[in-house]
Protein backbone atom coordinates (compact mmCIF):
# COMPACT_ATOMS: atom_id res chain seq x y z
CA UNK A 1 0.00 0.00 0.00
CA UNK A 2 1.29 3.58 -1.15
CA UNK A 3 -0.12 5.56 1.18
CA UNK A 4 -0.60 6.82 5.04
CA UNK A 5 -3.19 9.42 6.20
CA UNK A 6 -3.27 11.24 8.70
CA UNK A 7 -6.75 13.20 10.38
CA UNK A 8 -6.32 15.51 13.07
CA UNK A 9 -10.24 16.34 14.62
CA UNK A 10 -8.55 19.20 16.37
CA UNK A 11 -8.39 21.07 12.85
CA UNK A 12 -10.30 18.87 10.81
CA UNK A 13 -7.01 18.45 8.44
CA UNK A 14 -6.11 15.82 6.79
CA UNK A 15 -2.15 14.70 5.12
CA UNK A 16 -1.85 12.03 2.72
CA UNK A 17 2.07 10.70 2.81
CA UNK A 18 3.97 7.84 1.99
CA UNK A 19 4.40 5.79 4.87
CA UNK A 20 7.12 6.99 6.83
CA UNK A 21 10.80 5.42 5.79
CA UNK A 22 11.65 1.27 7.45
CA UNK A 23 7.76 0.95 7.88
CA UNK A 24 7.46 -1.53 4.78
CA UNK A 25 7.44 -4.44 6.21
CA UNK A 26 4.94 -3.54 9.20
CA UNK A 27 1.83 -4.15 8.88
CA UNK A 28 -1.77 -4.80 10.91
CA UNK A 29 -0.93 -5.60 14.66
CA UNK A 30 2.64 -4.67 14.29
CA UNK A 31 2.65 -1.38 12.82
CA UNK A 32 0.07 -0.27 15.37
CA UNK A 33 2.75 -1.57 17.88
CA UNK A 34 5.37 0.34 15.88
CA UNK A 35 3.42 3.74 15.41
CA UNK A 36 2.28 3.60 18.97
CA UNK A 37 5.37 3.53 20.49
CA UNK A 38 7.12 6.30 18.06
CA UNK A 39 4.43 8.81 18.85
CA UNK A 40 1.76 8.42 21.73
CA UNK A 41 2.91 8.82 25.60
CA UNK A 42 2.52 5.36 26.82
CA UNK A 43 1.17 7.50 30.49
CA UNK A 44 -1.30 9.30 28.62
CA UNK A 45 -5.14 9.39 29.34
CA UNK A 46 -6.59 6.61 26.82
CA UNK A 47 -9.42 8.70 26.67
CA UNK A 48 -7.59 12.41 25.99
CA UNK A 49 -6.39 14.00 23.39
CA UNK A 50 -2.79 12.48 23.33
CA UNK A 51 -4.21 8.95 22.35
CA UNK A 52 -4.65 8.11 18.53
CA UNK A 53 -6.90 5.61 16.85
CA UNK A 54 -5.07 3.99 14.26
CA UNK A 55 -7.05 1.58 11.41
CA UNK A 56 -4.50 -0.05 8.96
CA UNK A 57 -4.26 -3.60 6.81
CA UNK A 58 -1.59 -6.29 6.90
CA UNK A 59 1.60 -7.28 4.95
CA UNK A 60 -0.95 -9.78 2.75
CA UNK A 61 -3.98 -7.32 2.31
CA UNK A 62 -3.83 -6.81 -1.17
CA UNK A 63 -3.06 -10.20 -2.63
CA UNK A 64 -5.03 -13.40 -2.50
CA UNK A 65 -3.76 -15.05 0.06
CA UNK A 66 -6.36 -17.17 2.10
CA UNK A 67 -7.96 -15.11 4.84
CA UNK A 68 -5.81 -12.14 4.43
CA UNK A 69 -8.34 -8.96 4.94
CA UNK A 70 -8.35 -8.38 8.40
CA UNK A 71 -8.72 -5.03 9.94
CA UNK A 72 -6.56 -3.86 12.54
CA UNK A 73 -7.60 -1.42 14.55
CA UNK A 74 -5.35 0.35 17.32
CA UNK A 75 -4.11 2.60 20.30
CA UNK A 76 -3.61 2.49 24.00
CA UNK A 77 -6.74 0.75 26.23
CA UNK A 78 -9.05 2.44 28.51
CA UNK A 79 -9.89 -1.18 29.62
CA UNK A 80 -6.53 -1.99 30.24
CA UNK A 81 -3.96 0.86 29.91
CA UNK A 82 -2.28 -1.31 27.53
CA UNK A 83 -1.30 -1.02 24.35
CA UNK A 84 -4.41 -2.35 22.25
CA UNK A 85 -4.41 -4.41 18.97
CA UNK A 86 -8.38 -5.24 18.04
CA UNK A 87 -9.04 -7.04 14.86
CA UNK A 88 -11.92 -7.90 12.99
CA UNK A 89 -13.58 -9.25 9.28
CA UNK A 90 -16.03 -7.42 7.50
CA UNK A 91 -14.95 -5.53 4.44
CA UNK A 92 -13.48 -2.42 5.36
CA UNK A 93 -10.05 -3.60 5.46
CA UNK A 94 -10.42 -4.75 1.53
CA UNK A 95 -11.76 -0.61 0.50
CA UNK A 96 -9.06 0.85 2.69
CA UNK A 97 -6.62 -0.89 0.79
CA UNK A 98 -8.26 -0.08 -2.72
CA UNK A 99 -7.63 3.09 -1.72
CA UNK A 100 -4.21 3.15 -1.44
CA UNK A 101 -4.09 3.65 2.61
CA UNK A 102 -1.91 1.32 4.65
CA UNK A 103 -3.38 3.17 7.50
CA UNK A 104 -5.05 6.04 8.79
CA UNK A 105 -4.16 7.50 11.57
CA UNK A 106 -6.51 10.05 13.82
CA UNK A 107 -5.11 12.39 16.20
CA UNK A 108 -6.02 14.86 18.92
CA UNK A 109 -9.74 15.74 19.88
CA UNK A 110 -11.80 18.59 18.60
CA UNK A 111 -12.19 21.66 20.81
CA UNK A 112 -16.10 21.67 20.85
CA UNK A 113 -18.62 18.87 21.24
CA UNK A 114 -19.49 18.42 17.22
CA UNK A 115 -19.84 14.65 16.11
CA UNK A 116 -18.66 13.92 12.84
CA UNK A 117 -19.32 10.95 10.04
CA UNK A 118 -15.64 10.77 8.61
CA UNK A 119 -16.22 9.67 4.73
CA UNK A 120 -12.67 8.88 3.09
CA UNK A 121 -12.22 8.40 -0.76
CA UNK A 122 -8.78 7.78 -2.78
CA UNK A 123 -7.69 11.85 -2.18
CA UNK A 124 -10.36 12.99 -0.11
CA UNK A 125 -11.48 13.33 3.25
CA UNK A 126 -15.13 14.68 4.13
CA UNK A 127 -16.34 15.55 8.07
CA UNK A 128 -19.71 15.61 7.87
CA UNK A 129 -22.20 16.62 10.69
CA UNK A 130 -22.85 13.77 12.78
CA UNK A 131 -25.91 15.31 15.04
CA UNK A 132 -28.91 13.41 13.63
CA UNK A 133 -27.13 10.02 14.15
CA UNK A 134 -25.71 10.87 17.82
CA UNK A 135 -27.76 8.29 19.82
CA UNK A 136 -28.27 5.79 17.25
CA UNK A 137 -26.96 2.30 17.80
CA UNK A 138 -25.39 0.34 15.12
CA UNK A 139 -28.08 -0.99 13.17
CA UNK A 140 -30.20 2.35 13.24
CA UNK A 141 -27.19 3.67 12.00
CA UNK A 142 -25.61 1.62 9.32
CA UNK A 143 -29.20 1.50 7.71
CA UNK A 144 -29.25 5.51 7.79
CA UNK A 145 -25.83 5.29 6.16
CA UNK A 146 -26.41 3.00 3.41
CA UNK A 147 -29.71 4.84 2.99
CA UNK A 148 -27.75 8.16 2.83
CA UNK A 149 -24.55 6.55 0.43
CA UNK A 150 -25.85 3.27 -0.67
CA UNK A 151 -25.88 -0.03 -0.31
CA UNK A 152 -22.43 -1.13 -0.97
CA UNK A 153 -20.33 1.23 1.33
CA UNK A 154 -18.24 0.24 3.86
CA UNK A 155 -18.81 1.31 7.62
CA UNK A 156 -16.17 1.36 10.92
CA UNK A 157 -19.16 2.96 13.22
CA UNK A 158 -19.56 2.98 17.29
CA UNK A 159 -23.17 2.63 18.95
CA UNK A 160 -24.01 4.40 21.98
CA UNK A 161 -21.53 2.65 24.23
CA UNK A 162 -18.64 4.10 22.60
CA UNK A 163 -20.59 7.74 22.60
CA UNK A 164 -20.75 7.45 26.52
CA UNK A 165 -16.75 5.82 26.71
CA UNK A 166 -18.01 2.71 27.81
CA UNK A 167 -14.59 1.11 28.15
CA UNK A 168 -15.71 -2.22 26.61
CA UNK A 169 -17.21 -0.48 23.44
CA UNK A 170 -16.43 -1.96 20.28
CA UNK A 171 -15.81 -0.72 16.81
CA UNK A 172 -18.53 -2.48 14.40
CA UNK A 173 -17.34 -3.14 10.65
CA UNK A 174 -20.02 -4.02 8.36
CA UNK A 175 -19.79 -7.63 6.86
CA UNK A 176 -20.14 -8.88 3.38
CA UNK A 177 -24.04 -8.83 3.78
CA UNK A 178 -23.75 -5.24 4.75
CA UNK A 179 -24.49 -5.75 8.59
CA UNK A 180 -22.84 -4.02 11.37
CA UNK A 181 -21.80 -7.77 12.97
CA UNK A 182 -17.98 -7.85 12.73
CA UNK A 183 -16.07 -6.31 15.49
CA UNK A 184 -13.37 -5.25 16.72
CA UNK A 185 -14.41 -5.83 19.89
CA UNK A 186 -11.27 -5.79 22.68
CA UNK A 187 -10.34 -3.37 25.06
CA UNK A 188 -12.37 -0.69 24.50
CA UNK A 189 -11.66 0.95 21.11
CA UNK A 190 -15.26 2.09 20.54
CA UNK A 191 -14.34 4.49 23.57
CA UNK A 192 -11.17 5.86 21.97
CA UNK A 193 -12.97 6.23 18.26
CA UNK A 194 -16.07 8.33 20.54
CA UNK A 195 -13.50 10.29 22.46
CA UNK A 196 -12.31 12.21 18.91
CA UNK A 197 -16.37 12.42 18.25
CA UNK A 198 -16.29 10.37 15.21
CA UNK A 199 -19.85 8.30 15.24
CA UNK A 200 -18.33 6.46 11.76
CA UNK A 201 -16.17 6.15 9.04
CA UNK A 202 -17.37 5.50 5.71
CA UNK A 203 -15.77 4.50 1.82
CA UNK A 204 -18.55 4.89 -0.09
CA UNK A 205 -17.03 3.03 -3.24
CA UNK A 206 -13.46 1.07 -3.82
CA UNK A 207 -11.20 2.73 -5.35
CA UNK A 208 -8.63 1.42 -7.94
CA UNK A 209 -5.72 0.48 -6.01
CA UNK A 210 -5.09 -3.15 -6.95
CA UNK A 211 -1.45 -3.82 -4.98
CA UNK A 212 1.64 -4.78 -6.37
CA UNK A 213 3.65 -7.84 -6.41
CA UNK A 214 7.21 -8.62 -6.84
CA UNK A 215 6.95 -11.84 -8.27
CA UNK A 216 3.10 -13.10 -8.61
CA UNK A 217 4.32 -16.74 -10.53
CA UNK A 218 6.03 -17.27 -7.14
CA UNK A 219 2.97 -16.34 -4.96
CA UNK A 220 0.32 -17.57 -7.01
CA UNK A 221 2.09 -21.61 -6.74
CA UNK A 222 2.67 -21.09 -2.98
CA UNK A 223 -0.43 -19.44 -2.49
CA UNK A 224 -2.48 -22.24 -4.14
CA UNK A 225 -0.41 -25.19 -2.03
CA UNK A 226 -0.84 -23.26 1.27
CA UNK A 227 -4.89 -23.08 0.78
CA UNK A 228 -5.05 -26.46 -0.20
CA UNK A 229 -3.24 -27.82 2.87
CA UNK A 230 -5.24 -25.10 4.87
CA UNK A 231 -8.78 -26.35 4.08
CA UNK A 232 -7.32 -30.32 4.13
CA UNK A 233 -6.87 -29.38 7.86
CA UNK A 234 -9.34 -31.59 10.01
CA UNK A 235 -10.10 -28.43 12.33
CA UNK A 236 -10.42 -26.06 9.22
CA UNK A 237 -13.31 -29.28 8.43
CA UNK A 238 -14.93 -28.66 11.73
CA UNK A 239 -15.24 -24.72 11.62
CA UNK A 240 -16.78 -25.39 8.13
CA UNK A 241 -19.56 -27.57 9.09
CA UNK A 242 -20.24 -26.50 12.36
CA UNK A 243 -18.66 -22.80 13.00
CA UNK A 244 -16.16 -22.06 16.18
CA UNK A 245 -19.41 -23.52 18.24
CA UNK A 246 -18.00 -26.92 17.09
CA UNK A 247 -16.06 -25.93 20.54
CA UNK A 248 -18.60 -26.25 23.09
CA UNK A 249 -18.75 -29.83 22.87
CA UNK A 250 -14.90 -30.50 22.50
CA UNK A 251 -14.27 -28.02 25.60
CA UNK A 252 -16.89 -29.88 27.63
CA UNK A 253 -15.91 -33.14 26.77
CA UNK A 254 -12.21 -31.21 28.38
CA UNK A 255 -13.54 -29.96 31.41
CA UNK A 256 -12.72 -26.47 30.54
CA UNK A 257 -15.74 -25.17 29.51
CA UNK A 258 -15.97 -21.61 31.74
CA UNK A 259 -19.17 -22.80 33.87
CA UNK A 260 -20.92 -20.26 36.63
CA UNK A 261 -18.34 -17.60 36.38
CA UNK A 262 -15.63 -20.13 36.16
CA UNK A 263 -16.29 -22.43 39.21
CA UNK A 264 -16.80 -25.29 36.76
CA UNK A 265 -15.64 -27.07 34.01
CA UNK A 266 -18.74 -28.84 32.81
CA UNK A 267 -21.62 -27.62 31.86
CA UNK A 268 -24.61 -30.34 31.93
CA UNK A 269 -26.71 -28.48 29.40
CA UNK A 270 -23.55 -28.06 26.68
CA UNK A 271 -25.71 -29.97 24.16
CA UNK A 272 -28.18 -27.18 24.03
CA UNK A 273 -25.34 -24.56 22.92
CA UNK A 274 -23.78 -26.30 20.85
CA UNK A 275 -22.48 -26.24 17.19
CA UNK A 276 -24.28 -29.36 16.33
CA UNK A 277 -27.67 -28.42 18.02
CA UNK A 278 -27.27 -24.80 16.21
CA UNK A 279 -26.83 -26.39 12.61
CA UNK A 280 -29.70 -28.51 13.17
CA UNK A 281 -31.76 -25.18 14.42
CA UNK A 282 -30.82 -23.62 11.59
CA UNK A 283 -31.63 -26.25 9.38
CA UNK A 284 -35.25 -26.05 10.22
CA UNK A 285 -34.80 -21.90 10.20
CA UNK A 286 -33.32 -21.68 6.92
CA UNK A 287 -30.35 -19.91 8.57
CA UNK A 288 -27.07 -19.93 6.92
CA UNK A 289 -24.03 -22.39 8.57
CA UNK A 290 -20.94 -21.78 5.71
CA UNK A 291 -20.53 -17.66 5.38
CA UNK A 292 -17.55 -16.02 5.22
CA UNK A 293 -17.01 -12.75 7.64
CA UNK A 294 -15.16 -11.30 4.78
CA UNK A 295 -14.36 -11.40 0.96
CA UNK A 296 -11.65 -13.82 0.57
CA UNK A 297 -12.13 -16.13 3.54
CA UNK A 298 -11.78 -19.71 2.64
CA UNK A 299 -12.65 -21.05 5.92
CA UNK A 300 -16.11 -19.31 6.41
CA UNK A 301 -16.76 -20.55 10.10
CA UNK A 302 -19.32 -17.54 10.20
CA UNK A 303 -23.15 -18.20 9.78
CA UNK A 304 -26.51 -16.35 9.81
CA UNK A 305 -28.47 -17.39 12.80
CA UNK A 306 -32.17 -16.93 12.30
CA UNK A 307 -34.88 -16.65 15.06
CA UNK A 308 -37.60 -19.03 15.34
CA UNK A 309 -39.85 -17.11 13.25
CA UNK A 310 -36.88 -17.46 10.34
CA UNK A 311 -35.97 -13.49 10.13
CA UNK A 312 -32.16 -13.07 10.76
CA UNK A 313 -31.25 -12.26 13.85
CA UNK A 314 -27.33 -12.03 14.35
CA UNK A 315 -24.39 -13.35 12.28
CA UNK A 316 -20.73 -14.09 13.68
CA UNK A 317 -22.17 -16.23 16.44
CA UNK A 318 -19.21 -16.97 17.99
CA UNK A 319 -17.68 -20.14 20.32
CA UNK A 320 -16.76 -17.32 22.68
CA UNK A 321 -19.75 -15.53 23.06
CA UNK A 322 -21.82 -18.65 23.14
CA UNK A 323 -19.34 -20.23 26.13
CA UNK A 324 -19.55 -16.80 27.81
CA UNK A 325 -22.99 -15.95 27.96
CA UNK A 326 -24.37 -19.65 27.81
CA UNK A 327 -22.25 -21.71 30.01
CA UNK A 328 -20.38 -19.05 32.15
CA UNK A 329 -24.02 -17.85 33.21
CA UNK A 330 -25.86 -21.15 33.01
CA UNK A 331 -28.02 -19.85 30.28
CA UNK A 332 -28.79 -23.11 28.15
CA UNK A 333 -31.19 -20.89 25.75
CA UNK A 334 -29.70 -20.65 22.76
CA UNK A 335 -32.15 -18.12 21.51
CA UNK A 336 -31.37 -15.90 24.40
CA UNK A 337 -27.67 -15.79 23.98
CA UNK A 338 -27.97 -15.16 20.00
CA UNK A 339 -30.16 -11.96 20.86
CA UNK A 340 -27.46 -10.79 23.75
CA UNK A 341 -24.89 -11.20 21.00
CA UNK A 342 -26.95 -8.98 18.57
CA UNK A 343 -28.02 -6.49 21.43
CA UNK A 344 -23.99 -6.19 22.15
CA UNK A 345 -22.76 -6.00 18.49
CA UNK A 346 -26.06 -3.29 18.36
CA UNK A 347 -25.07 -1.09 21.20
CA UNK A 348 -21.15 -1.77 20.48
CA UNK A 349 -19.81 -3.66 23.67
CA UNK A 350 -17.73 -7.05 23.66
CA UNK A 351 -19.79 -9.84 24.06
CA UNK A 352 -16.96 -11.80 26.00
CA UNK A 353 -16.93 -8.93 28.50
CA UNK A 354 -20.47 -8.68 28.33
CA UNK A 355 -20.66 -12.57 28.95
CA UNK A 356 -18.00 -12.48 32.07
CA UNK A 357 -20.01 -9.24 33.25
CA UNK A 358 -23.04 -10.88 33.28
CA UNK A 359 -21.66 -13.64 35.10
CA UNK A 360 -20.01 -11.74 38.04
CA UNK A 361 -23.73 -10.04 38.17
CA UNK A 362 -25.19 -13.05 38.73
CA UNK A 363 -22.51 -13.82 41.19
CA UNK A 364 -23.51 -11.02 43.21
CA UNK A 365 -26.73 -11.87 43.27
CA UNK A 366 -28.20 -9.18 40.95
CA UNK A 367 -29.80 -11.84 38.79
CA UNK A 368 -30.63 -15.62 38.97
CA UNK A 369 -28.04 -17.99 37.61
CA UNK A 370 -29.61 -19.51 34.32
CA UNK A 371 -31.88 -16.47 33.70
CA UNK A 372 -31.59 -15.54 29.94
CA UNK A 373 -34.52 -13.03 30.06
CA UNK A 374 -32.76 -11.28 33.01
CA UNK A 375 -29.43 -10.91 31.41
CA UNK A 376 -31.55 -9.86 28.15
CA UNK A 377 -32.56 -7.22 30.62
CA UNK A 378 -29.33 -6.24 32.14
CA UNK A 379 -27.95 -6.20 28.43
CA UNK A 380 -31.36 -3.56 28.36
CA UNK A 381 -29.95 -1.58 31.11
CA UNK A 382 -26.37 -0.97 29.46
CA UNK A 383 -28.33 0.14 26.36
CA UNK A 384 -30.42 2.56 28.02
CA UNK A 385 -27.81 3.87 30.62
CA UNK A 386 -29.16 3.25 33.41
CA UNK A 387 -26.80 3.29 36.51
CA UNK A 388 -26.55 0.17 37.12
CA UNK A 389 -26.21 0.04 33.28
CA UNK A 390 -23.10 2.38 33.25
CA UNK A 391 -21.25 0.30 35.49
CA UNK A 392 -21.85 -3.15 33.90
CA UNK A 393 -20.86 -1.16 30.50
CA UNK A 394 -17.35 -0.59 31.70
CA UNK A 395 -16.24 -4.18 31.89
CA UNK A 396 -15.90 -7.29 33.87
CA UNK A 397 -13.72 -6.02 36.75
CA UNK A 398 -15.15 -2.67 36.76
CA UNK A 399 -18.40 -4.77 38.02
CA UNK A 400 -17.24 -7.34 39.52
CA UNK A 401 -15.58 -4.89 41.98
CA UNK A 402 -18.38 -2.58 42.40
CA UNK A 403 -20.50 -5.91 43.54
CA UNK A 404 -17.82 -6.73 45.80
CA UNK A 405 -17.40 -9.88 44.10
CA UNK A 406 -14.03 -12.23 44.64
CA UNK A 407 -13.92 -14.30 41.31
CA UNK A 408 -13.26 -11.81 38.54
CA UNK A 409 -11.93 -13.41 35.41
CA UNK A 410 -9.84 -10.76 34.34
CA UNK A 411 -6.22 -10.13 33.41
CA UNK A 412 -4.85 -6.52 33.07
CA UNK A 413 -8.86 -5.64 33.32
CA UNK A 414 -9.72 -7.25 30.16
CA UNK A 415 -12.10 -10.63 30.52
CA UNK A 416 -10.86 -13.78 29.69
CA UNK A 417 -12.37 -16.52 26.81
CA UNK A 418 -14.49 -19.45 27.68
CA UNK A 419 -11.10 -21.73 27.84
CA UNK A 420 -11.03 -22.27 31.78
CA UNK A 421 -6.77 -21.71 32.39
CA UNK A 422 -6.52 -24.59 35.20
CA UNK A 423 -7.02 -27.26 32.54
CA UNK A 424 -5.75 -25.57 29.97
CA UNK A 425 -2.58 -24.28 31.20
CA UNK A 426 -0.74 -23.11 28.17
CA UNK A 427 -4.04 -20.83 27.32
CA UNK A 428 -3.70 -19.64 30.90
CA UNK A 429 0.07 -18.45 30.18
CA UNK A 430 -1.18 -16.54 27.61
CA UNK A 431 -4.03 -15.09 29.26
CA UNK A 432 -1.57 -13.83 31.77
CA UNK A 433 1.60 -12.80 30.14
CA UNK A 434 0.14 -11.34 26.82
CA UNK A 435 0.69 -7.49 25.97
CA UNK A 436 -3.20 -7.53 25.44
CA UNK A 437 -4.13 -8.43 28.52
CA UNK A 438 -6.57 -11.88 29.06
CA UNK A 439 -6.98 -12.57 25.00
CA UNK A 440 -6.49 -16.19 24.02
CA UNK A 441 -6.21 -14.71 19.92
CA UNK A 442 -2.93 -14.04 20.98
CA UNK A 443 -1.91 -17.49 21.15
CA UNK A 444 -4.39 -20.36 22.41
CA UNK A 445 -3.23 -23.69 22.67
CA UNK A 446 -6.27 -25.61 22.55
CA UNK A 447 -5.56 -28.98 20.60
CA UNK A 448 -1.89 -28.72 20.63
CA UNK A 449 0.21 -31.70 21.64
CA UNK A 450 0.65 -32.97 24.93
CA UNK A 451 -1.41 -33.26 28.28
CA UNK A 452 -3.41 -29.62 28.31
CA UNK A 453 -3.47 -29.75 32.34
CA UNK A 454 0.27 -30.62 33.00
CA UNK A 455 2.63 -27.36 33.54
CA UNK A 456 5.79 -28.42 32.56
CA UNK A 457 6.72 -26.93 28.81
CA UNK A 458 3.55 -24.84 28.64
CA UNK A 459 5.80 -21.49 28.84
CA UNK A 460 7.46 -22.62 25.57
CA UNK A 461 4.09 -24.03 24.05
CA UNK A 462 1.90 -20.27 24.92
CA UNK A 463 5.89 -18.60 23.57
CA UNK A 464 5.56 -19.86 20.48
CA UNK A 465 2.00 -19.57 19.96
CA UNK A 466 2.08 -15.97 20.55
CA UNK A 467 4.55 -15.35 18.47
CA UNK A 468 2.93 -17.21 15.55
CA UNK A 469 -0.34 -14.92 16.32
CA UNK A 470 1.78 -11.85 16.42
CA UNK A 471 2.90 -12.94 12.85
CA UNK A 472 -0.74 -13.60 11.77
CA UNK A 473 -2.30 -10.42 12.92
CA UNK A 474 0.69 -8.67 11.07
CA UNK A 475 -0.06 -9.90 8.07
CA UNK A 476 -3.72 -9.34 8.10
CA UNK A 477 -4.45 -12.73 8.45
CA UNK A 478 -7.49 -14.77 10.16
CA UNK A 479 -5.50 -16.90 12.67
CA UNK A 480 -7.05 -19.88 11.91
CA UNK A 481 -5.20 -19.81 8.74
CA UNK A 482 -2.53 -21.02 10.59
CA UNK A 483 -3.62 -23.97 10.86
CA UNK A 484 -1.73 -25.19 8.11
CA UNK A 485 1.40 -24.48 10.17
CA UNK A 486 0.84 -28.11 11.47
CA UNK A 487 3.33 -28.86 8.65
CA UNK A 488 6.38 -26.47 8.72
CA UNK A 489 6.80 -26.87 4.99
CA UNK A 490 3.02 -24.76 4.73
CA UNK A 491 4.98 -22.38 7.56
CA UNK A 492 8.12 -22.16 4.71
CA UNK A 493 5.60 -21.66 1.88
CA UNK A 494 4.04 -18.77 3.90
CA UNK A 495 7.27 -16.96 4.42
CA UNK A 496 8.25 -17.21 0.53
CA UNK A 497 4.72 -15.67 -0.26
CA UNK A 498 5.88 -12.65 1.55
CA UNK A 499 8.73 -12.97 -0.22
CA UNK A 500 7.24 -12.94 -3.49
CA UNK A 501 5.22 -10.02 -2.42
CA UNK A 502 8.32 -7.78 -0.99
CA UNK A 503 11.67 -9.40 -2.20
CA UNK A 504 14.29 -10.64 -0.75
CA UNK A 505 15.25 -14.40 0.94
CA UNK A 506 12.50 -15.15 3.64
CA UNK A 507 12.59 -18.41 5.78
CA UNK A 508 10.64 -20.11 8.80
CA UNK A 509 13.25 -17.83 11.26
CA UNK A 510 12.53 -14.39 9.29
CA UNK A 511 9.26 -14.91 9.24
CA UNK A 512 8.51 -15.73 12.82
CA UNK A 513 10.76 -12.42 13.80
CA UNK A 514 8.20 -10.43 12.57
CA UNK A 515 6.27 -11.63 14.89
CA UNK A 516 8.70 -11.60 17.58
CA UNK A 517 9.09 -7.62 16.60
CA UNK A 518 5.43 -7.01 17.37
CA UNK A 519 5.54 -8.57 20.77
CA UNK A 520 8.93 -6.85 21.98
CA UNK A 521 7.40 -3.59 20.83
CA UNK A 522 4.06 -4.03 22.46
CA UNK A 523 6.00 -5.40 25.91
CA UNK A 524 8.11 -1.92 25.28
CA UNK A 525 5.13 0.13 25.37
CA UNK A 526 3.59 -1.33 28.38
CA UNK A 527 6.93 -1.24 30.14
CA UNK A 528 7.26 2.43 29.55
CA UNK A 529 3.42 2.46 30.67
CA UNK A 530 3.98 1.46 34.12
CA UNK A 531 3.78 -2.19 33.73
CA UNK A 532 6.34 -4.77 35.15
CA UNK A 533 6.43 -8.67 35.37
CA UNK A 534 4.02 -8.65 38.79
CA UNK A 535 1.31 -7.45 36.05
CA UNK A 536 1.52 -10.77 34.09
CA UNK A 537 -0.12 -12.79 36.69
CA UNK A 538 -4.05 -14.74 36.40
CA UNK A 539 -6.56 -14.12 39.46
CA UNK A 540 -5.29 -15.71 42.65
CA UNK A 541 -8.84 -17.85 42.61
CA UNK A 542 -6.84 -19.97 39.82
CA UNK A 543 -4.66 -21.26 41.65
CA UNK A 544 -6.77 -21.33 44.94
CA UNK A 545 -9.66 -22.45 43.86
CA UNK A 546 -9.69 -26.17 42.15
CA UNK A 547 -11.57 -27.12 39.35
CA UNK A 548 -14.67 -29.56 40.47
CA UNK A 549 -14.11 -32.38 37.94
CA UNK A 550 -10.54 -32.53 37.96
CA UNK A 551 -8.87 -31.06 40.84
CA UNK A 552 -6.71 -28.96 38.47
CA UNK A 553 -5.65 -25.46 39.87
CA UNK A 554 -3.44 -23.11 37.25
CA UNK A 555 -0.11 -23.79 38.82
CA UNK A 556 2.35 -22.42 36.60
CA UNK A 557 5.67 -21.28 38.61
CA UNK A 558 5.29 -16.99 38.67
CA UNK A 559 9.57 -17.76 37.84
CA UNK A 560 8.29 -19.24 34.56
CA UNK A 561 5.78 -16.25 33.66
CA UNK A 562 8.29 -13.69 34.36
CA UNK A 563 10.69 -15.77 31.19
CA UNK A 564 7.55 -16.07 29.16
CA UNK A 565 8.20 -12.96 26.29
CA UNK A 566 12.13 -12.30 27.02
CA UNK A 567 12.00 -9.99 23.91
Amino acid sequence: MKKFLRINMADKSAVFSAPPQGMELFGGRALIAKILNDEVDPKCDALGKENKLIFCVGLLADTPAPCSGRLSVGGKSPLTGTIKEANAGGTFAQYLFSLGLKAFIIEDQPADDDWHIVVLGEDSVEFLPAEKYLGMNNYELVACLQQEFGAKISIASIGCAGERGYRNSTVQITDPDGKPARAAARGGLGAVMGSKKIKAFVIKEKGNYRGEMLDKTAFAVRNKTYSKALLGNHVVGGLRALGTAVLVNVTNGMGILTTKNFSKGTFEHAEAISGEHIAELQGDRNGVMVHACHPGCIIKCSQIYNDADGNYLTSGFEYETIGLVGANCEIKDIDAIARIDRMCDDLGIDTMDAGCTIGVAMEAGEIPWGDGEAAIQLVQEMIDGTERGRILGNGTETAGKHFGVKRIPTAKGQALAAYDPRGLKGTGVTYATSPMGGDHTCGNVIGMPGDPADKEGKVELSRNAQVAMALMDSLGMCIFASFAFENPENIQLLAEMVGAKYGGDWDIEKLMGLGVQCLSLEKNFNRLAGFTEKDDRLPAFFSEEALPESGNVFDVPNEELDAALPF
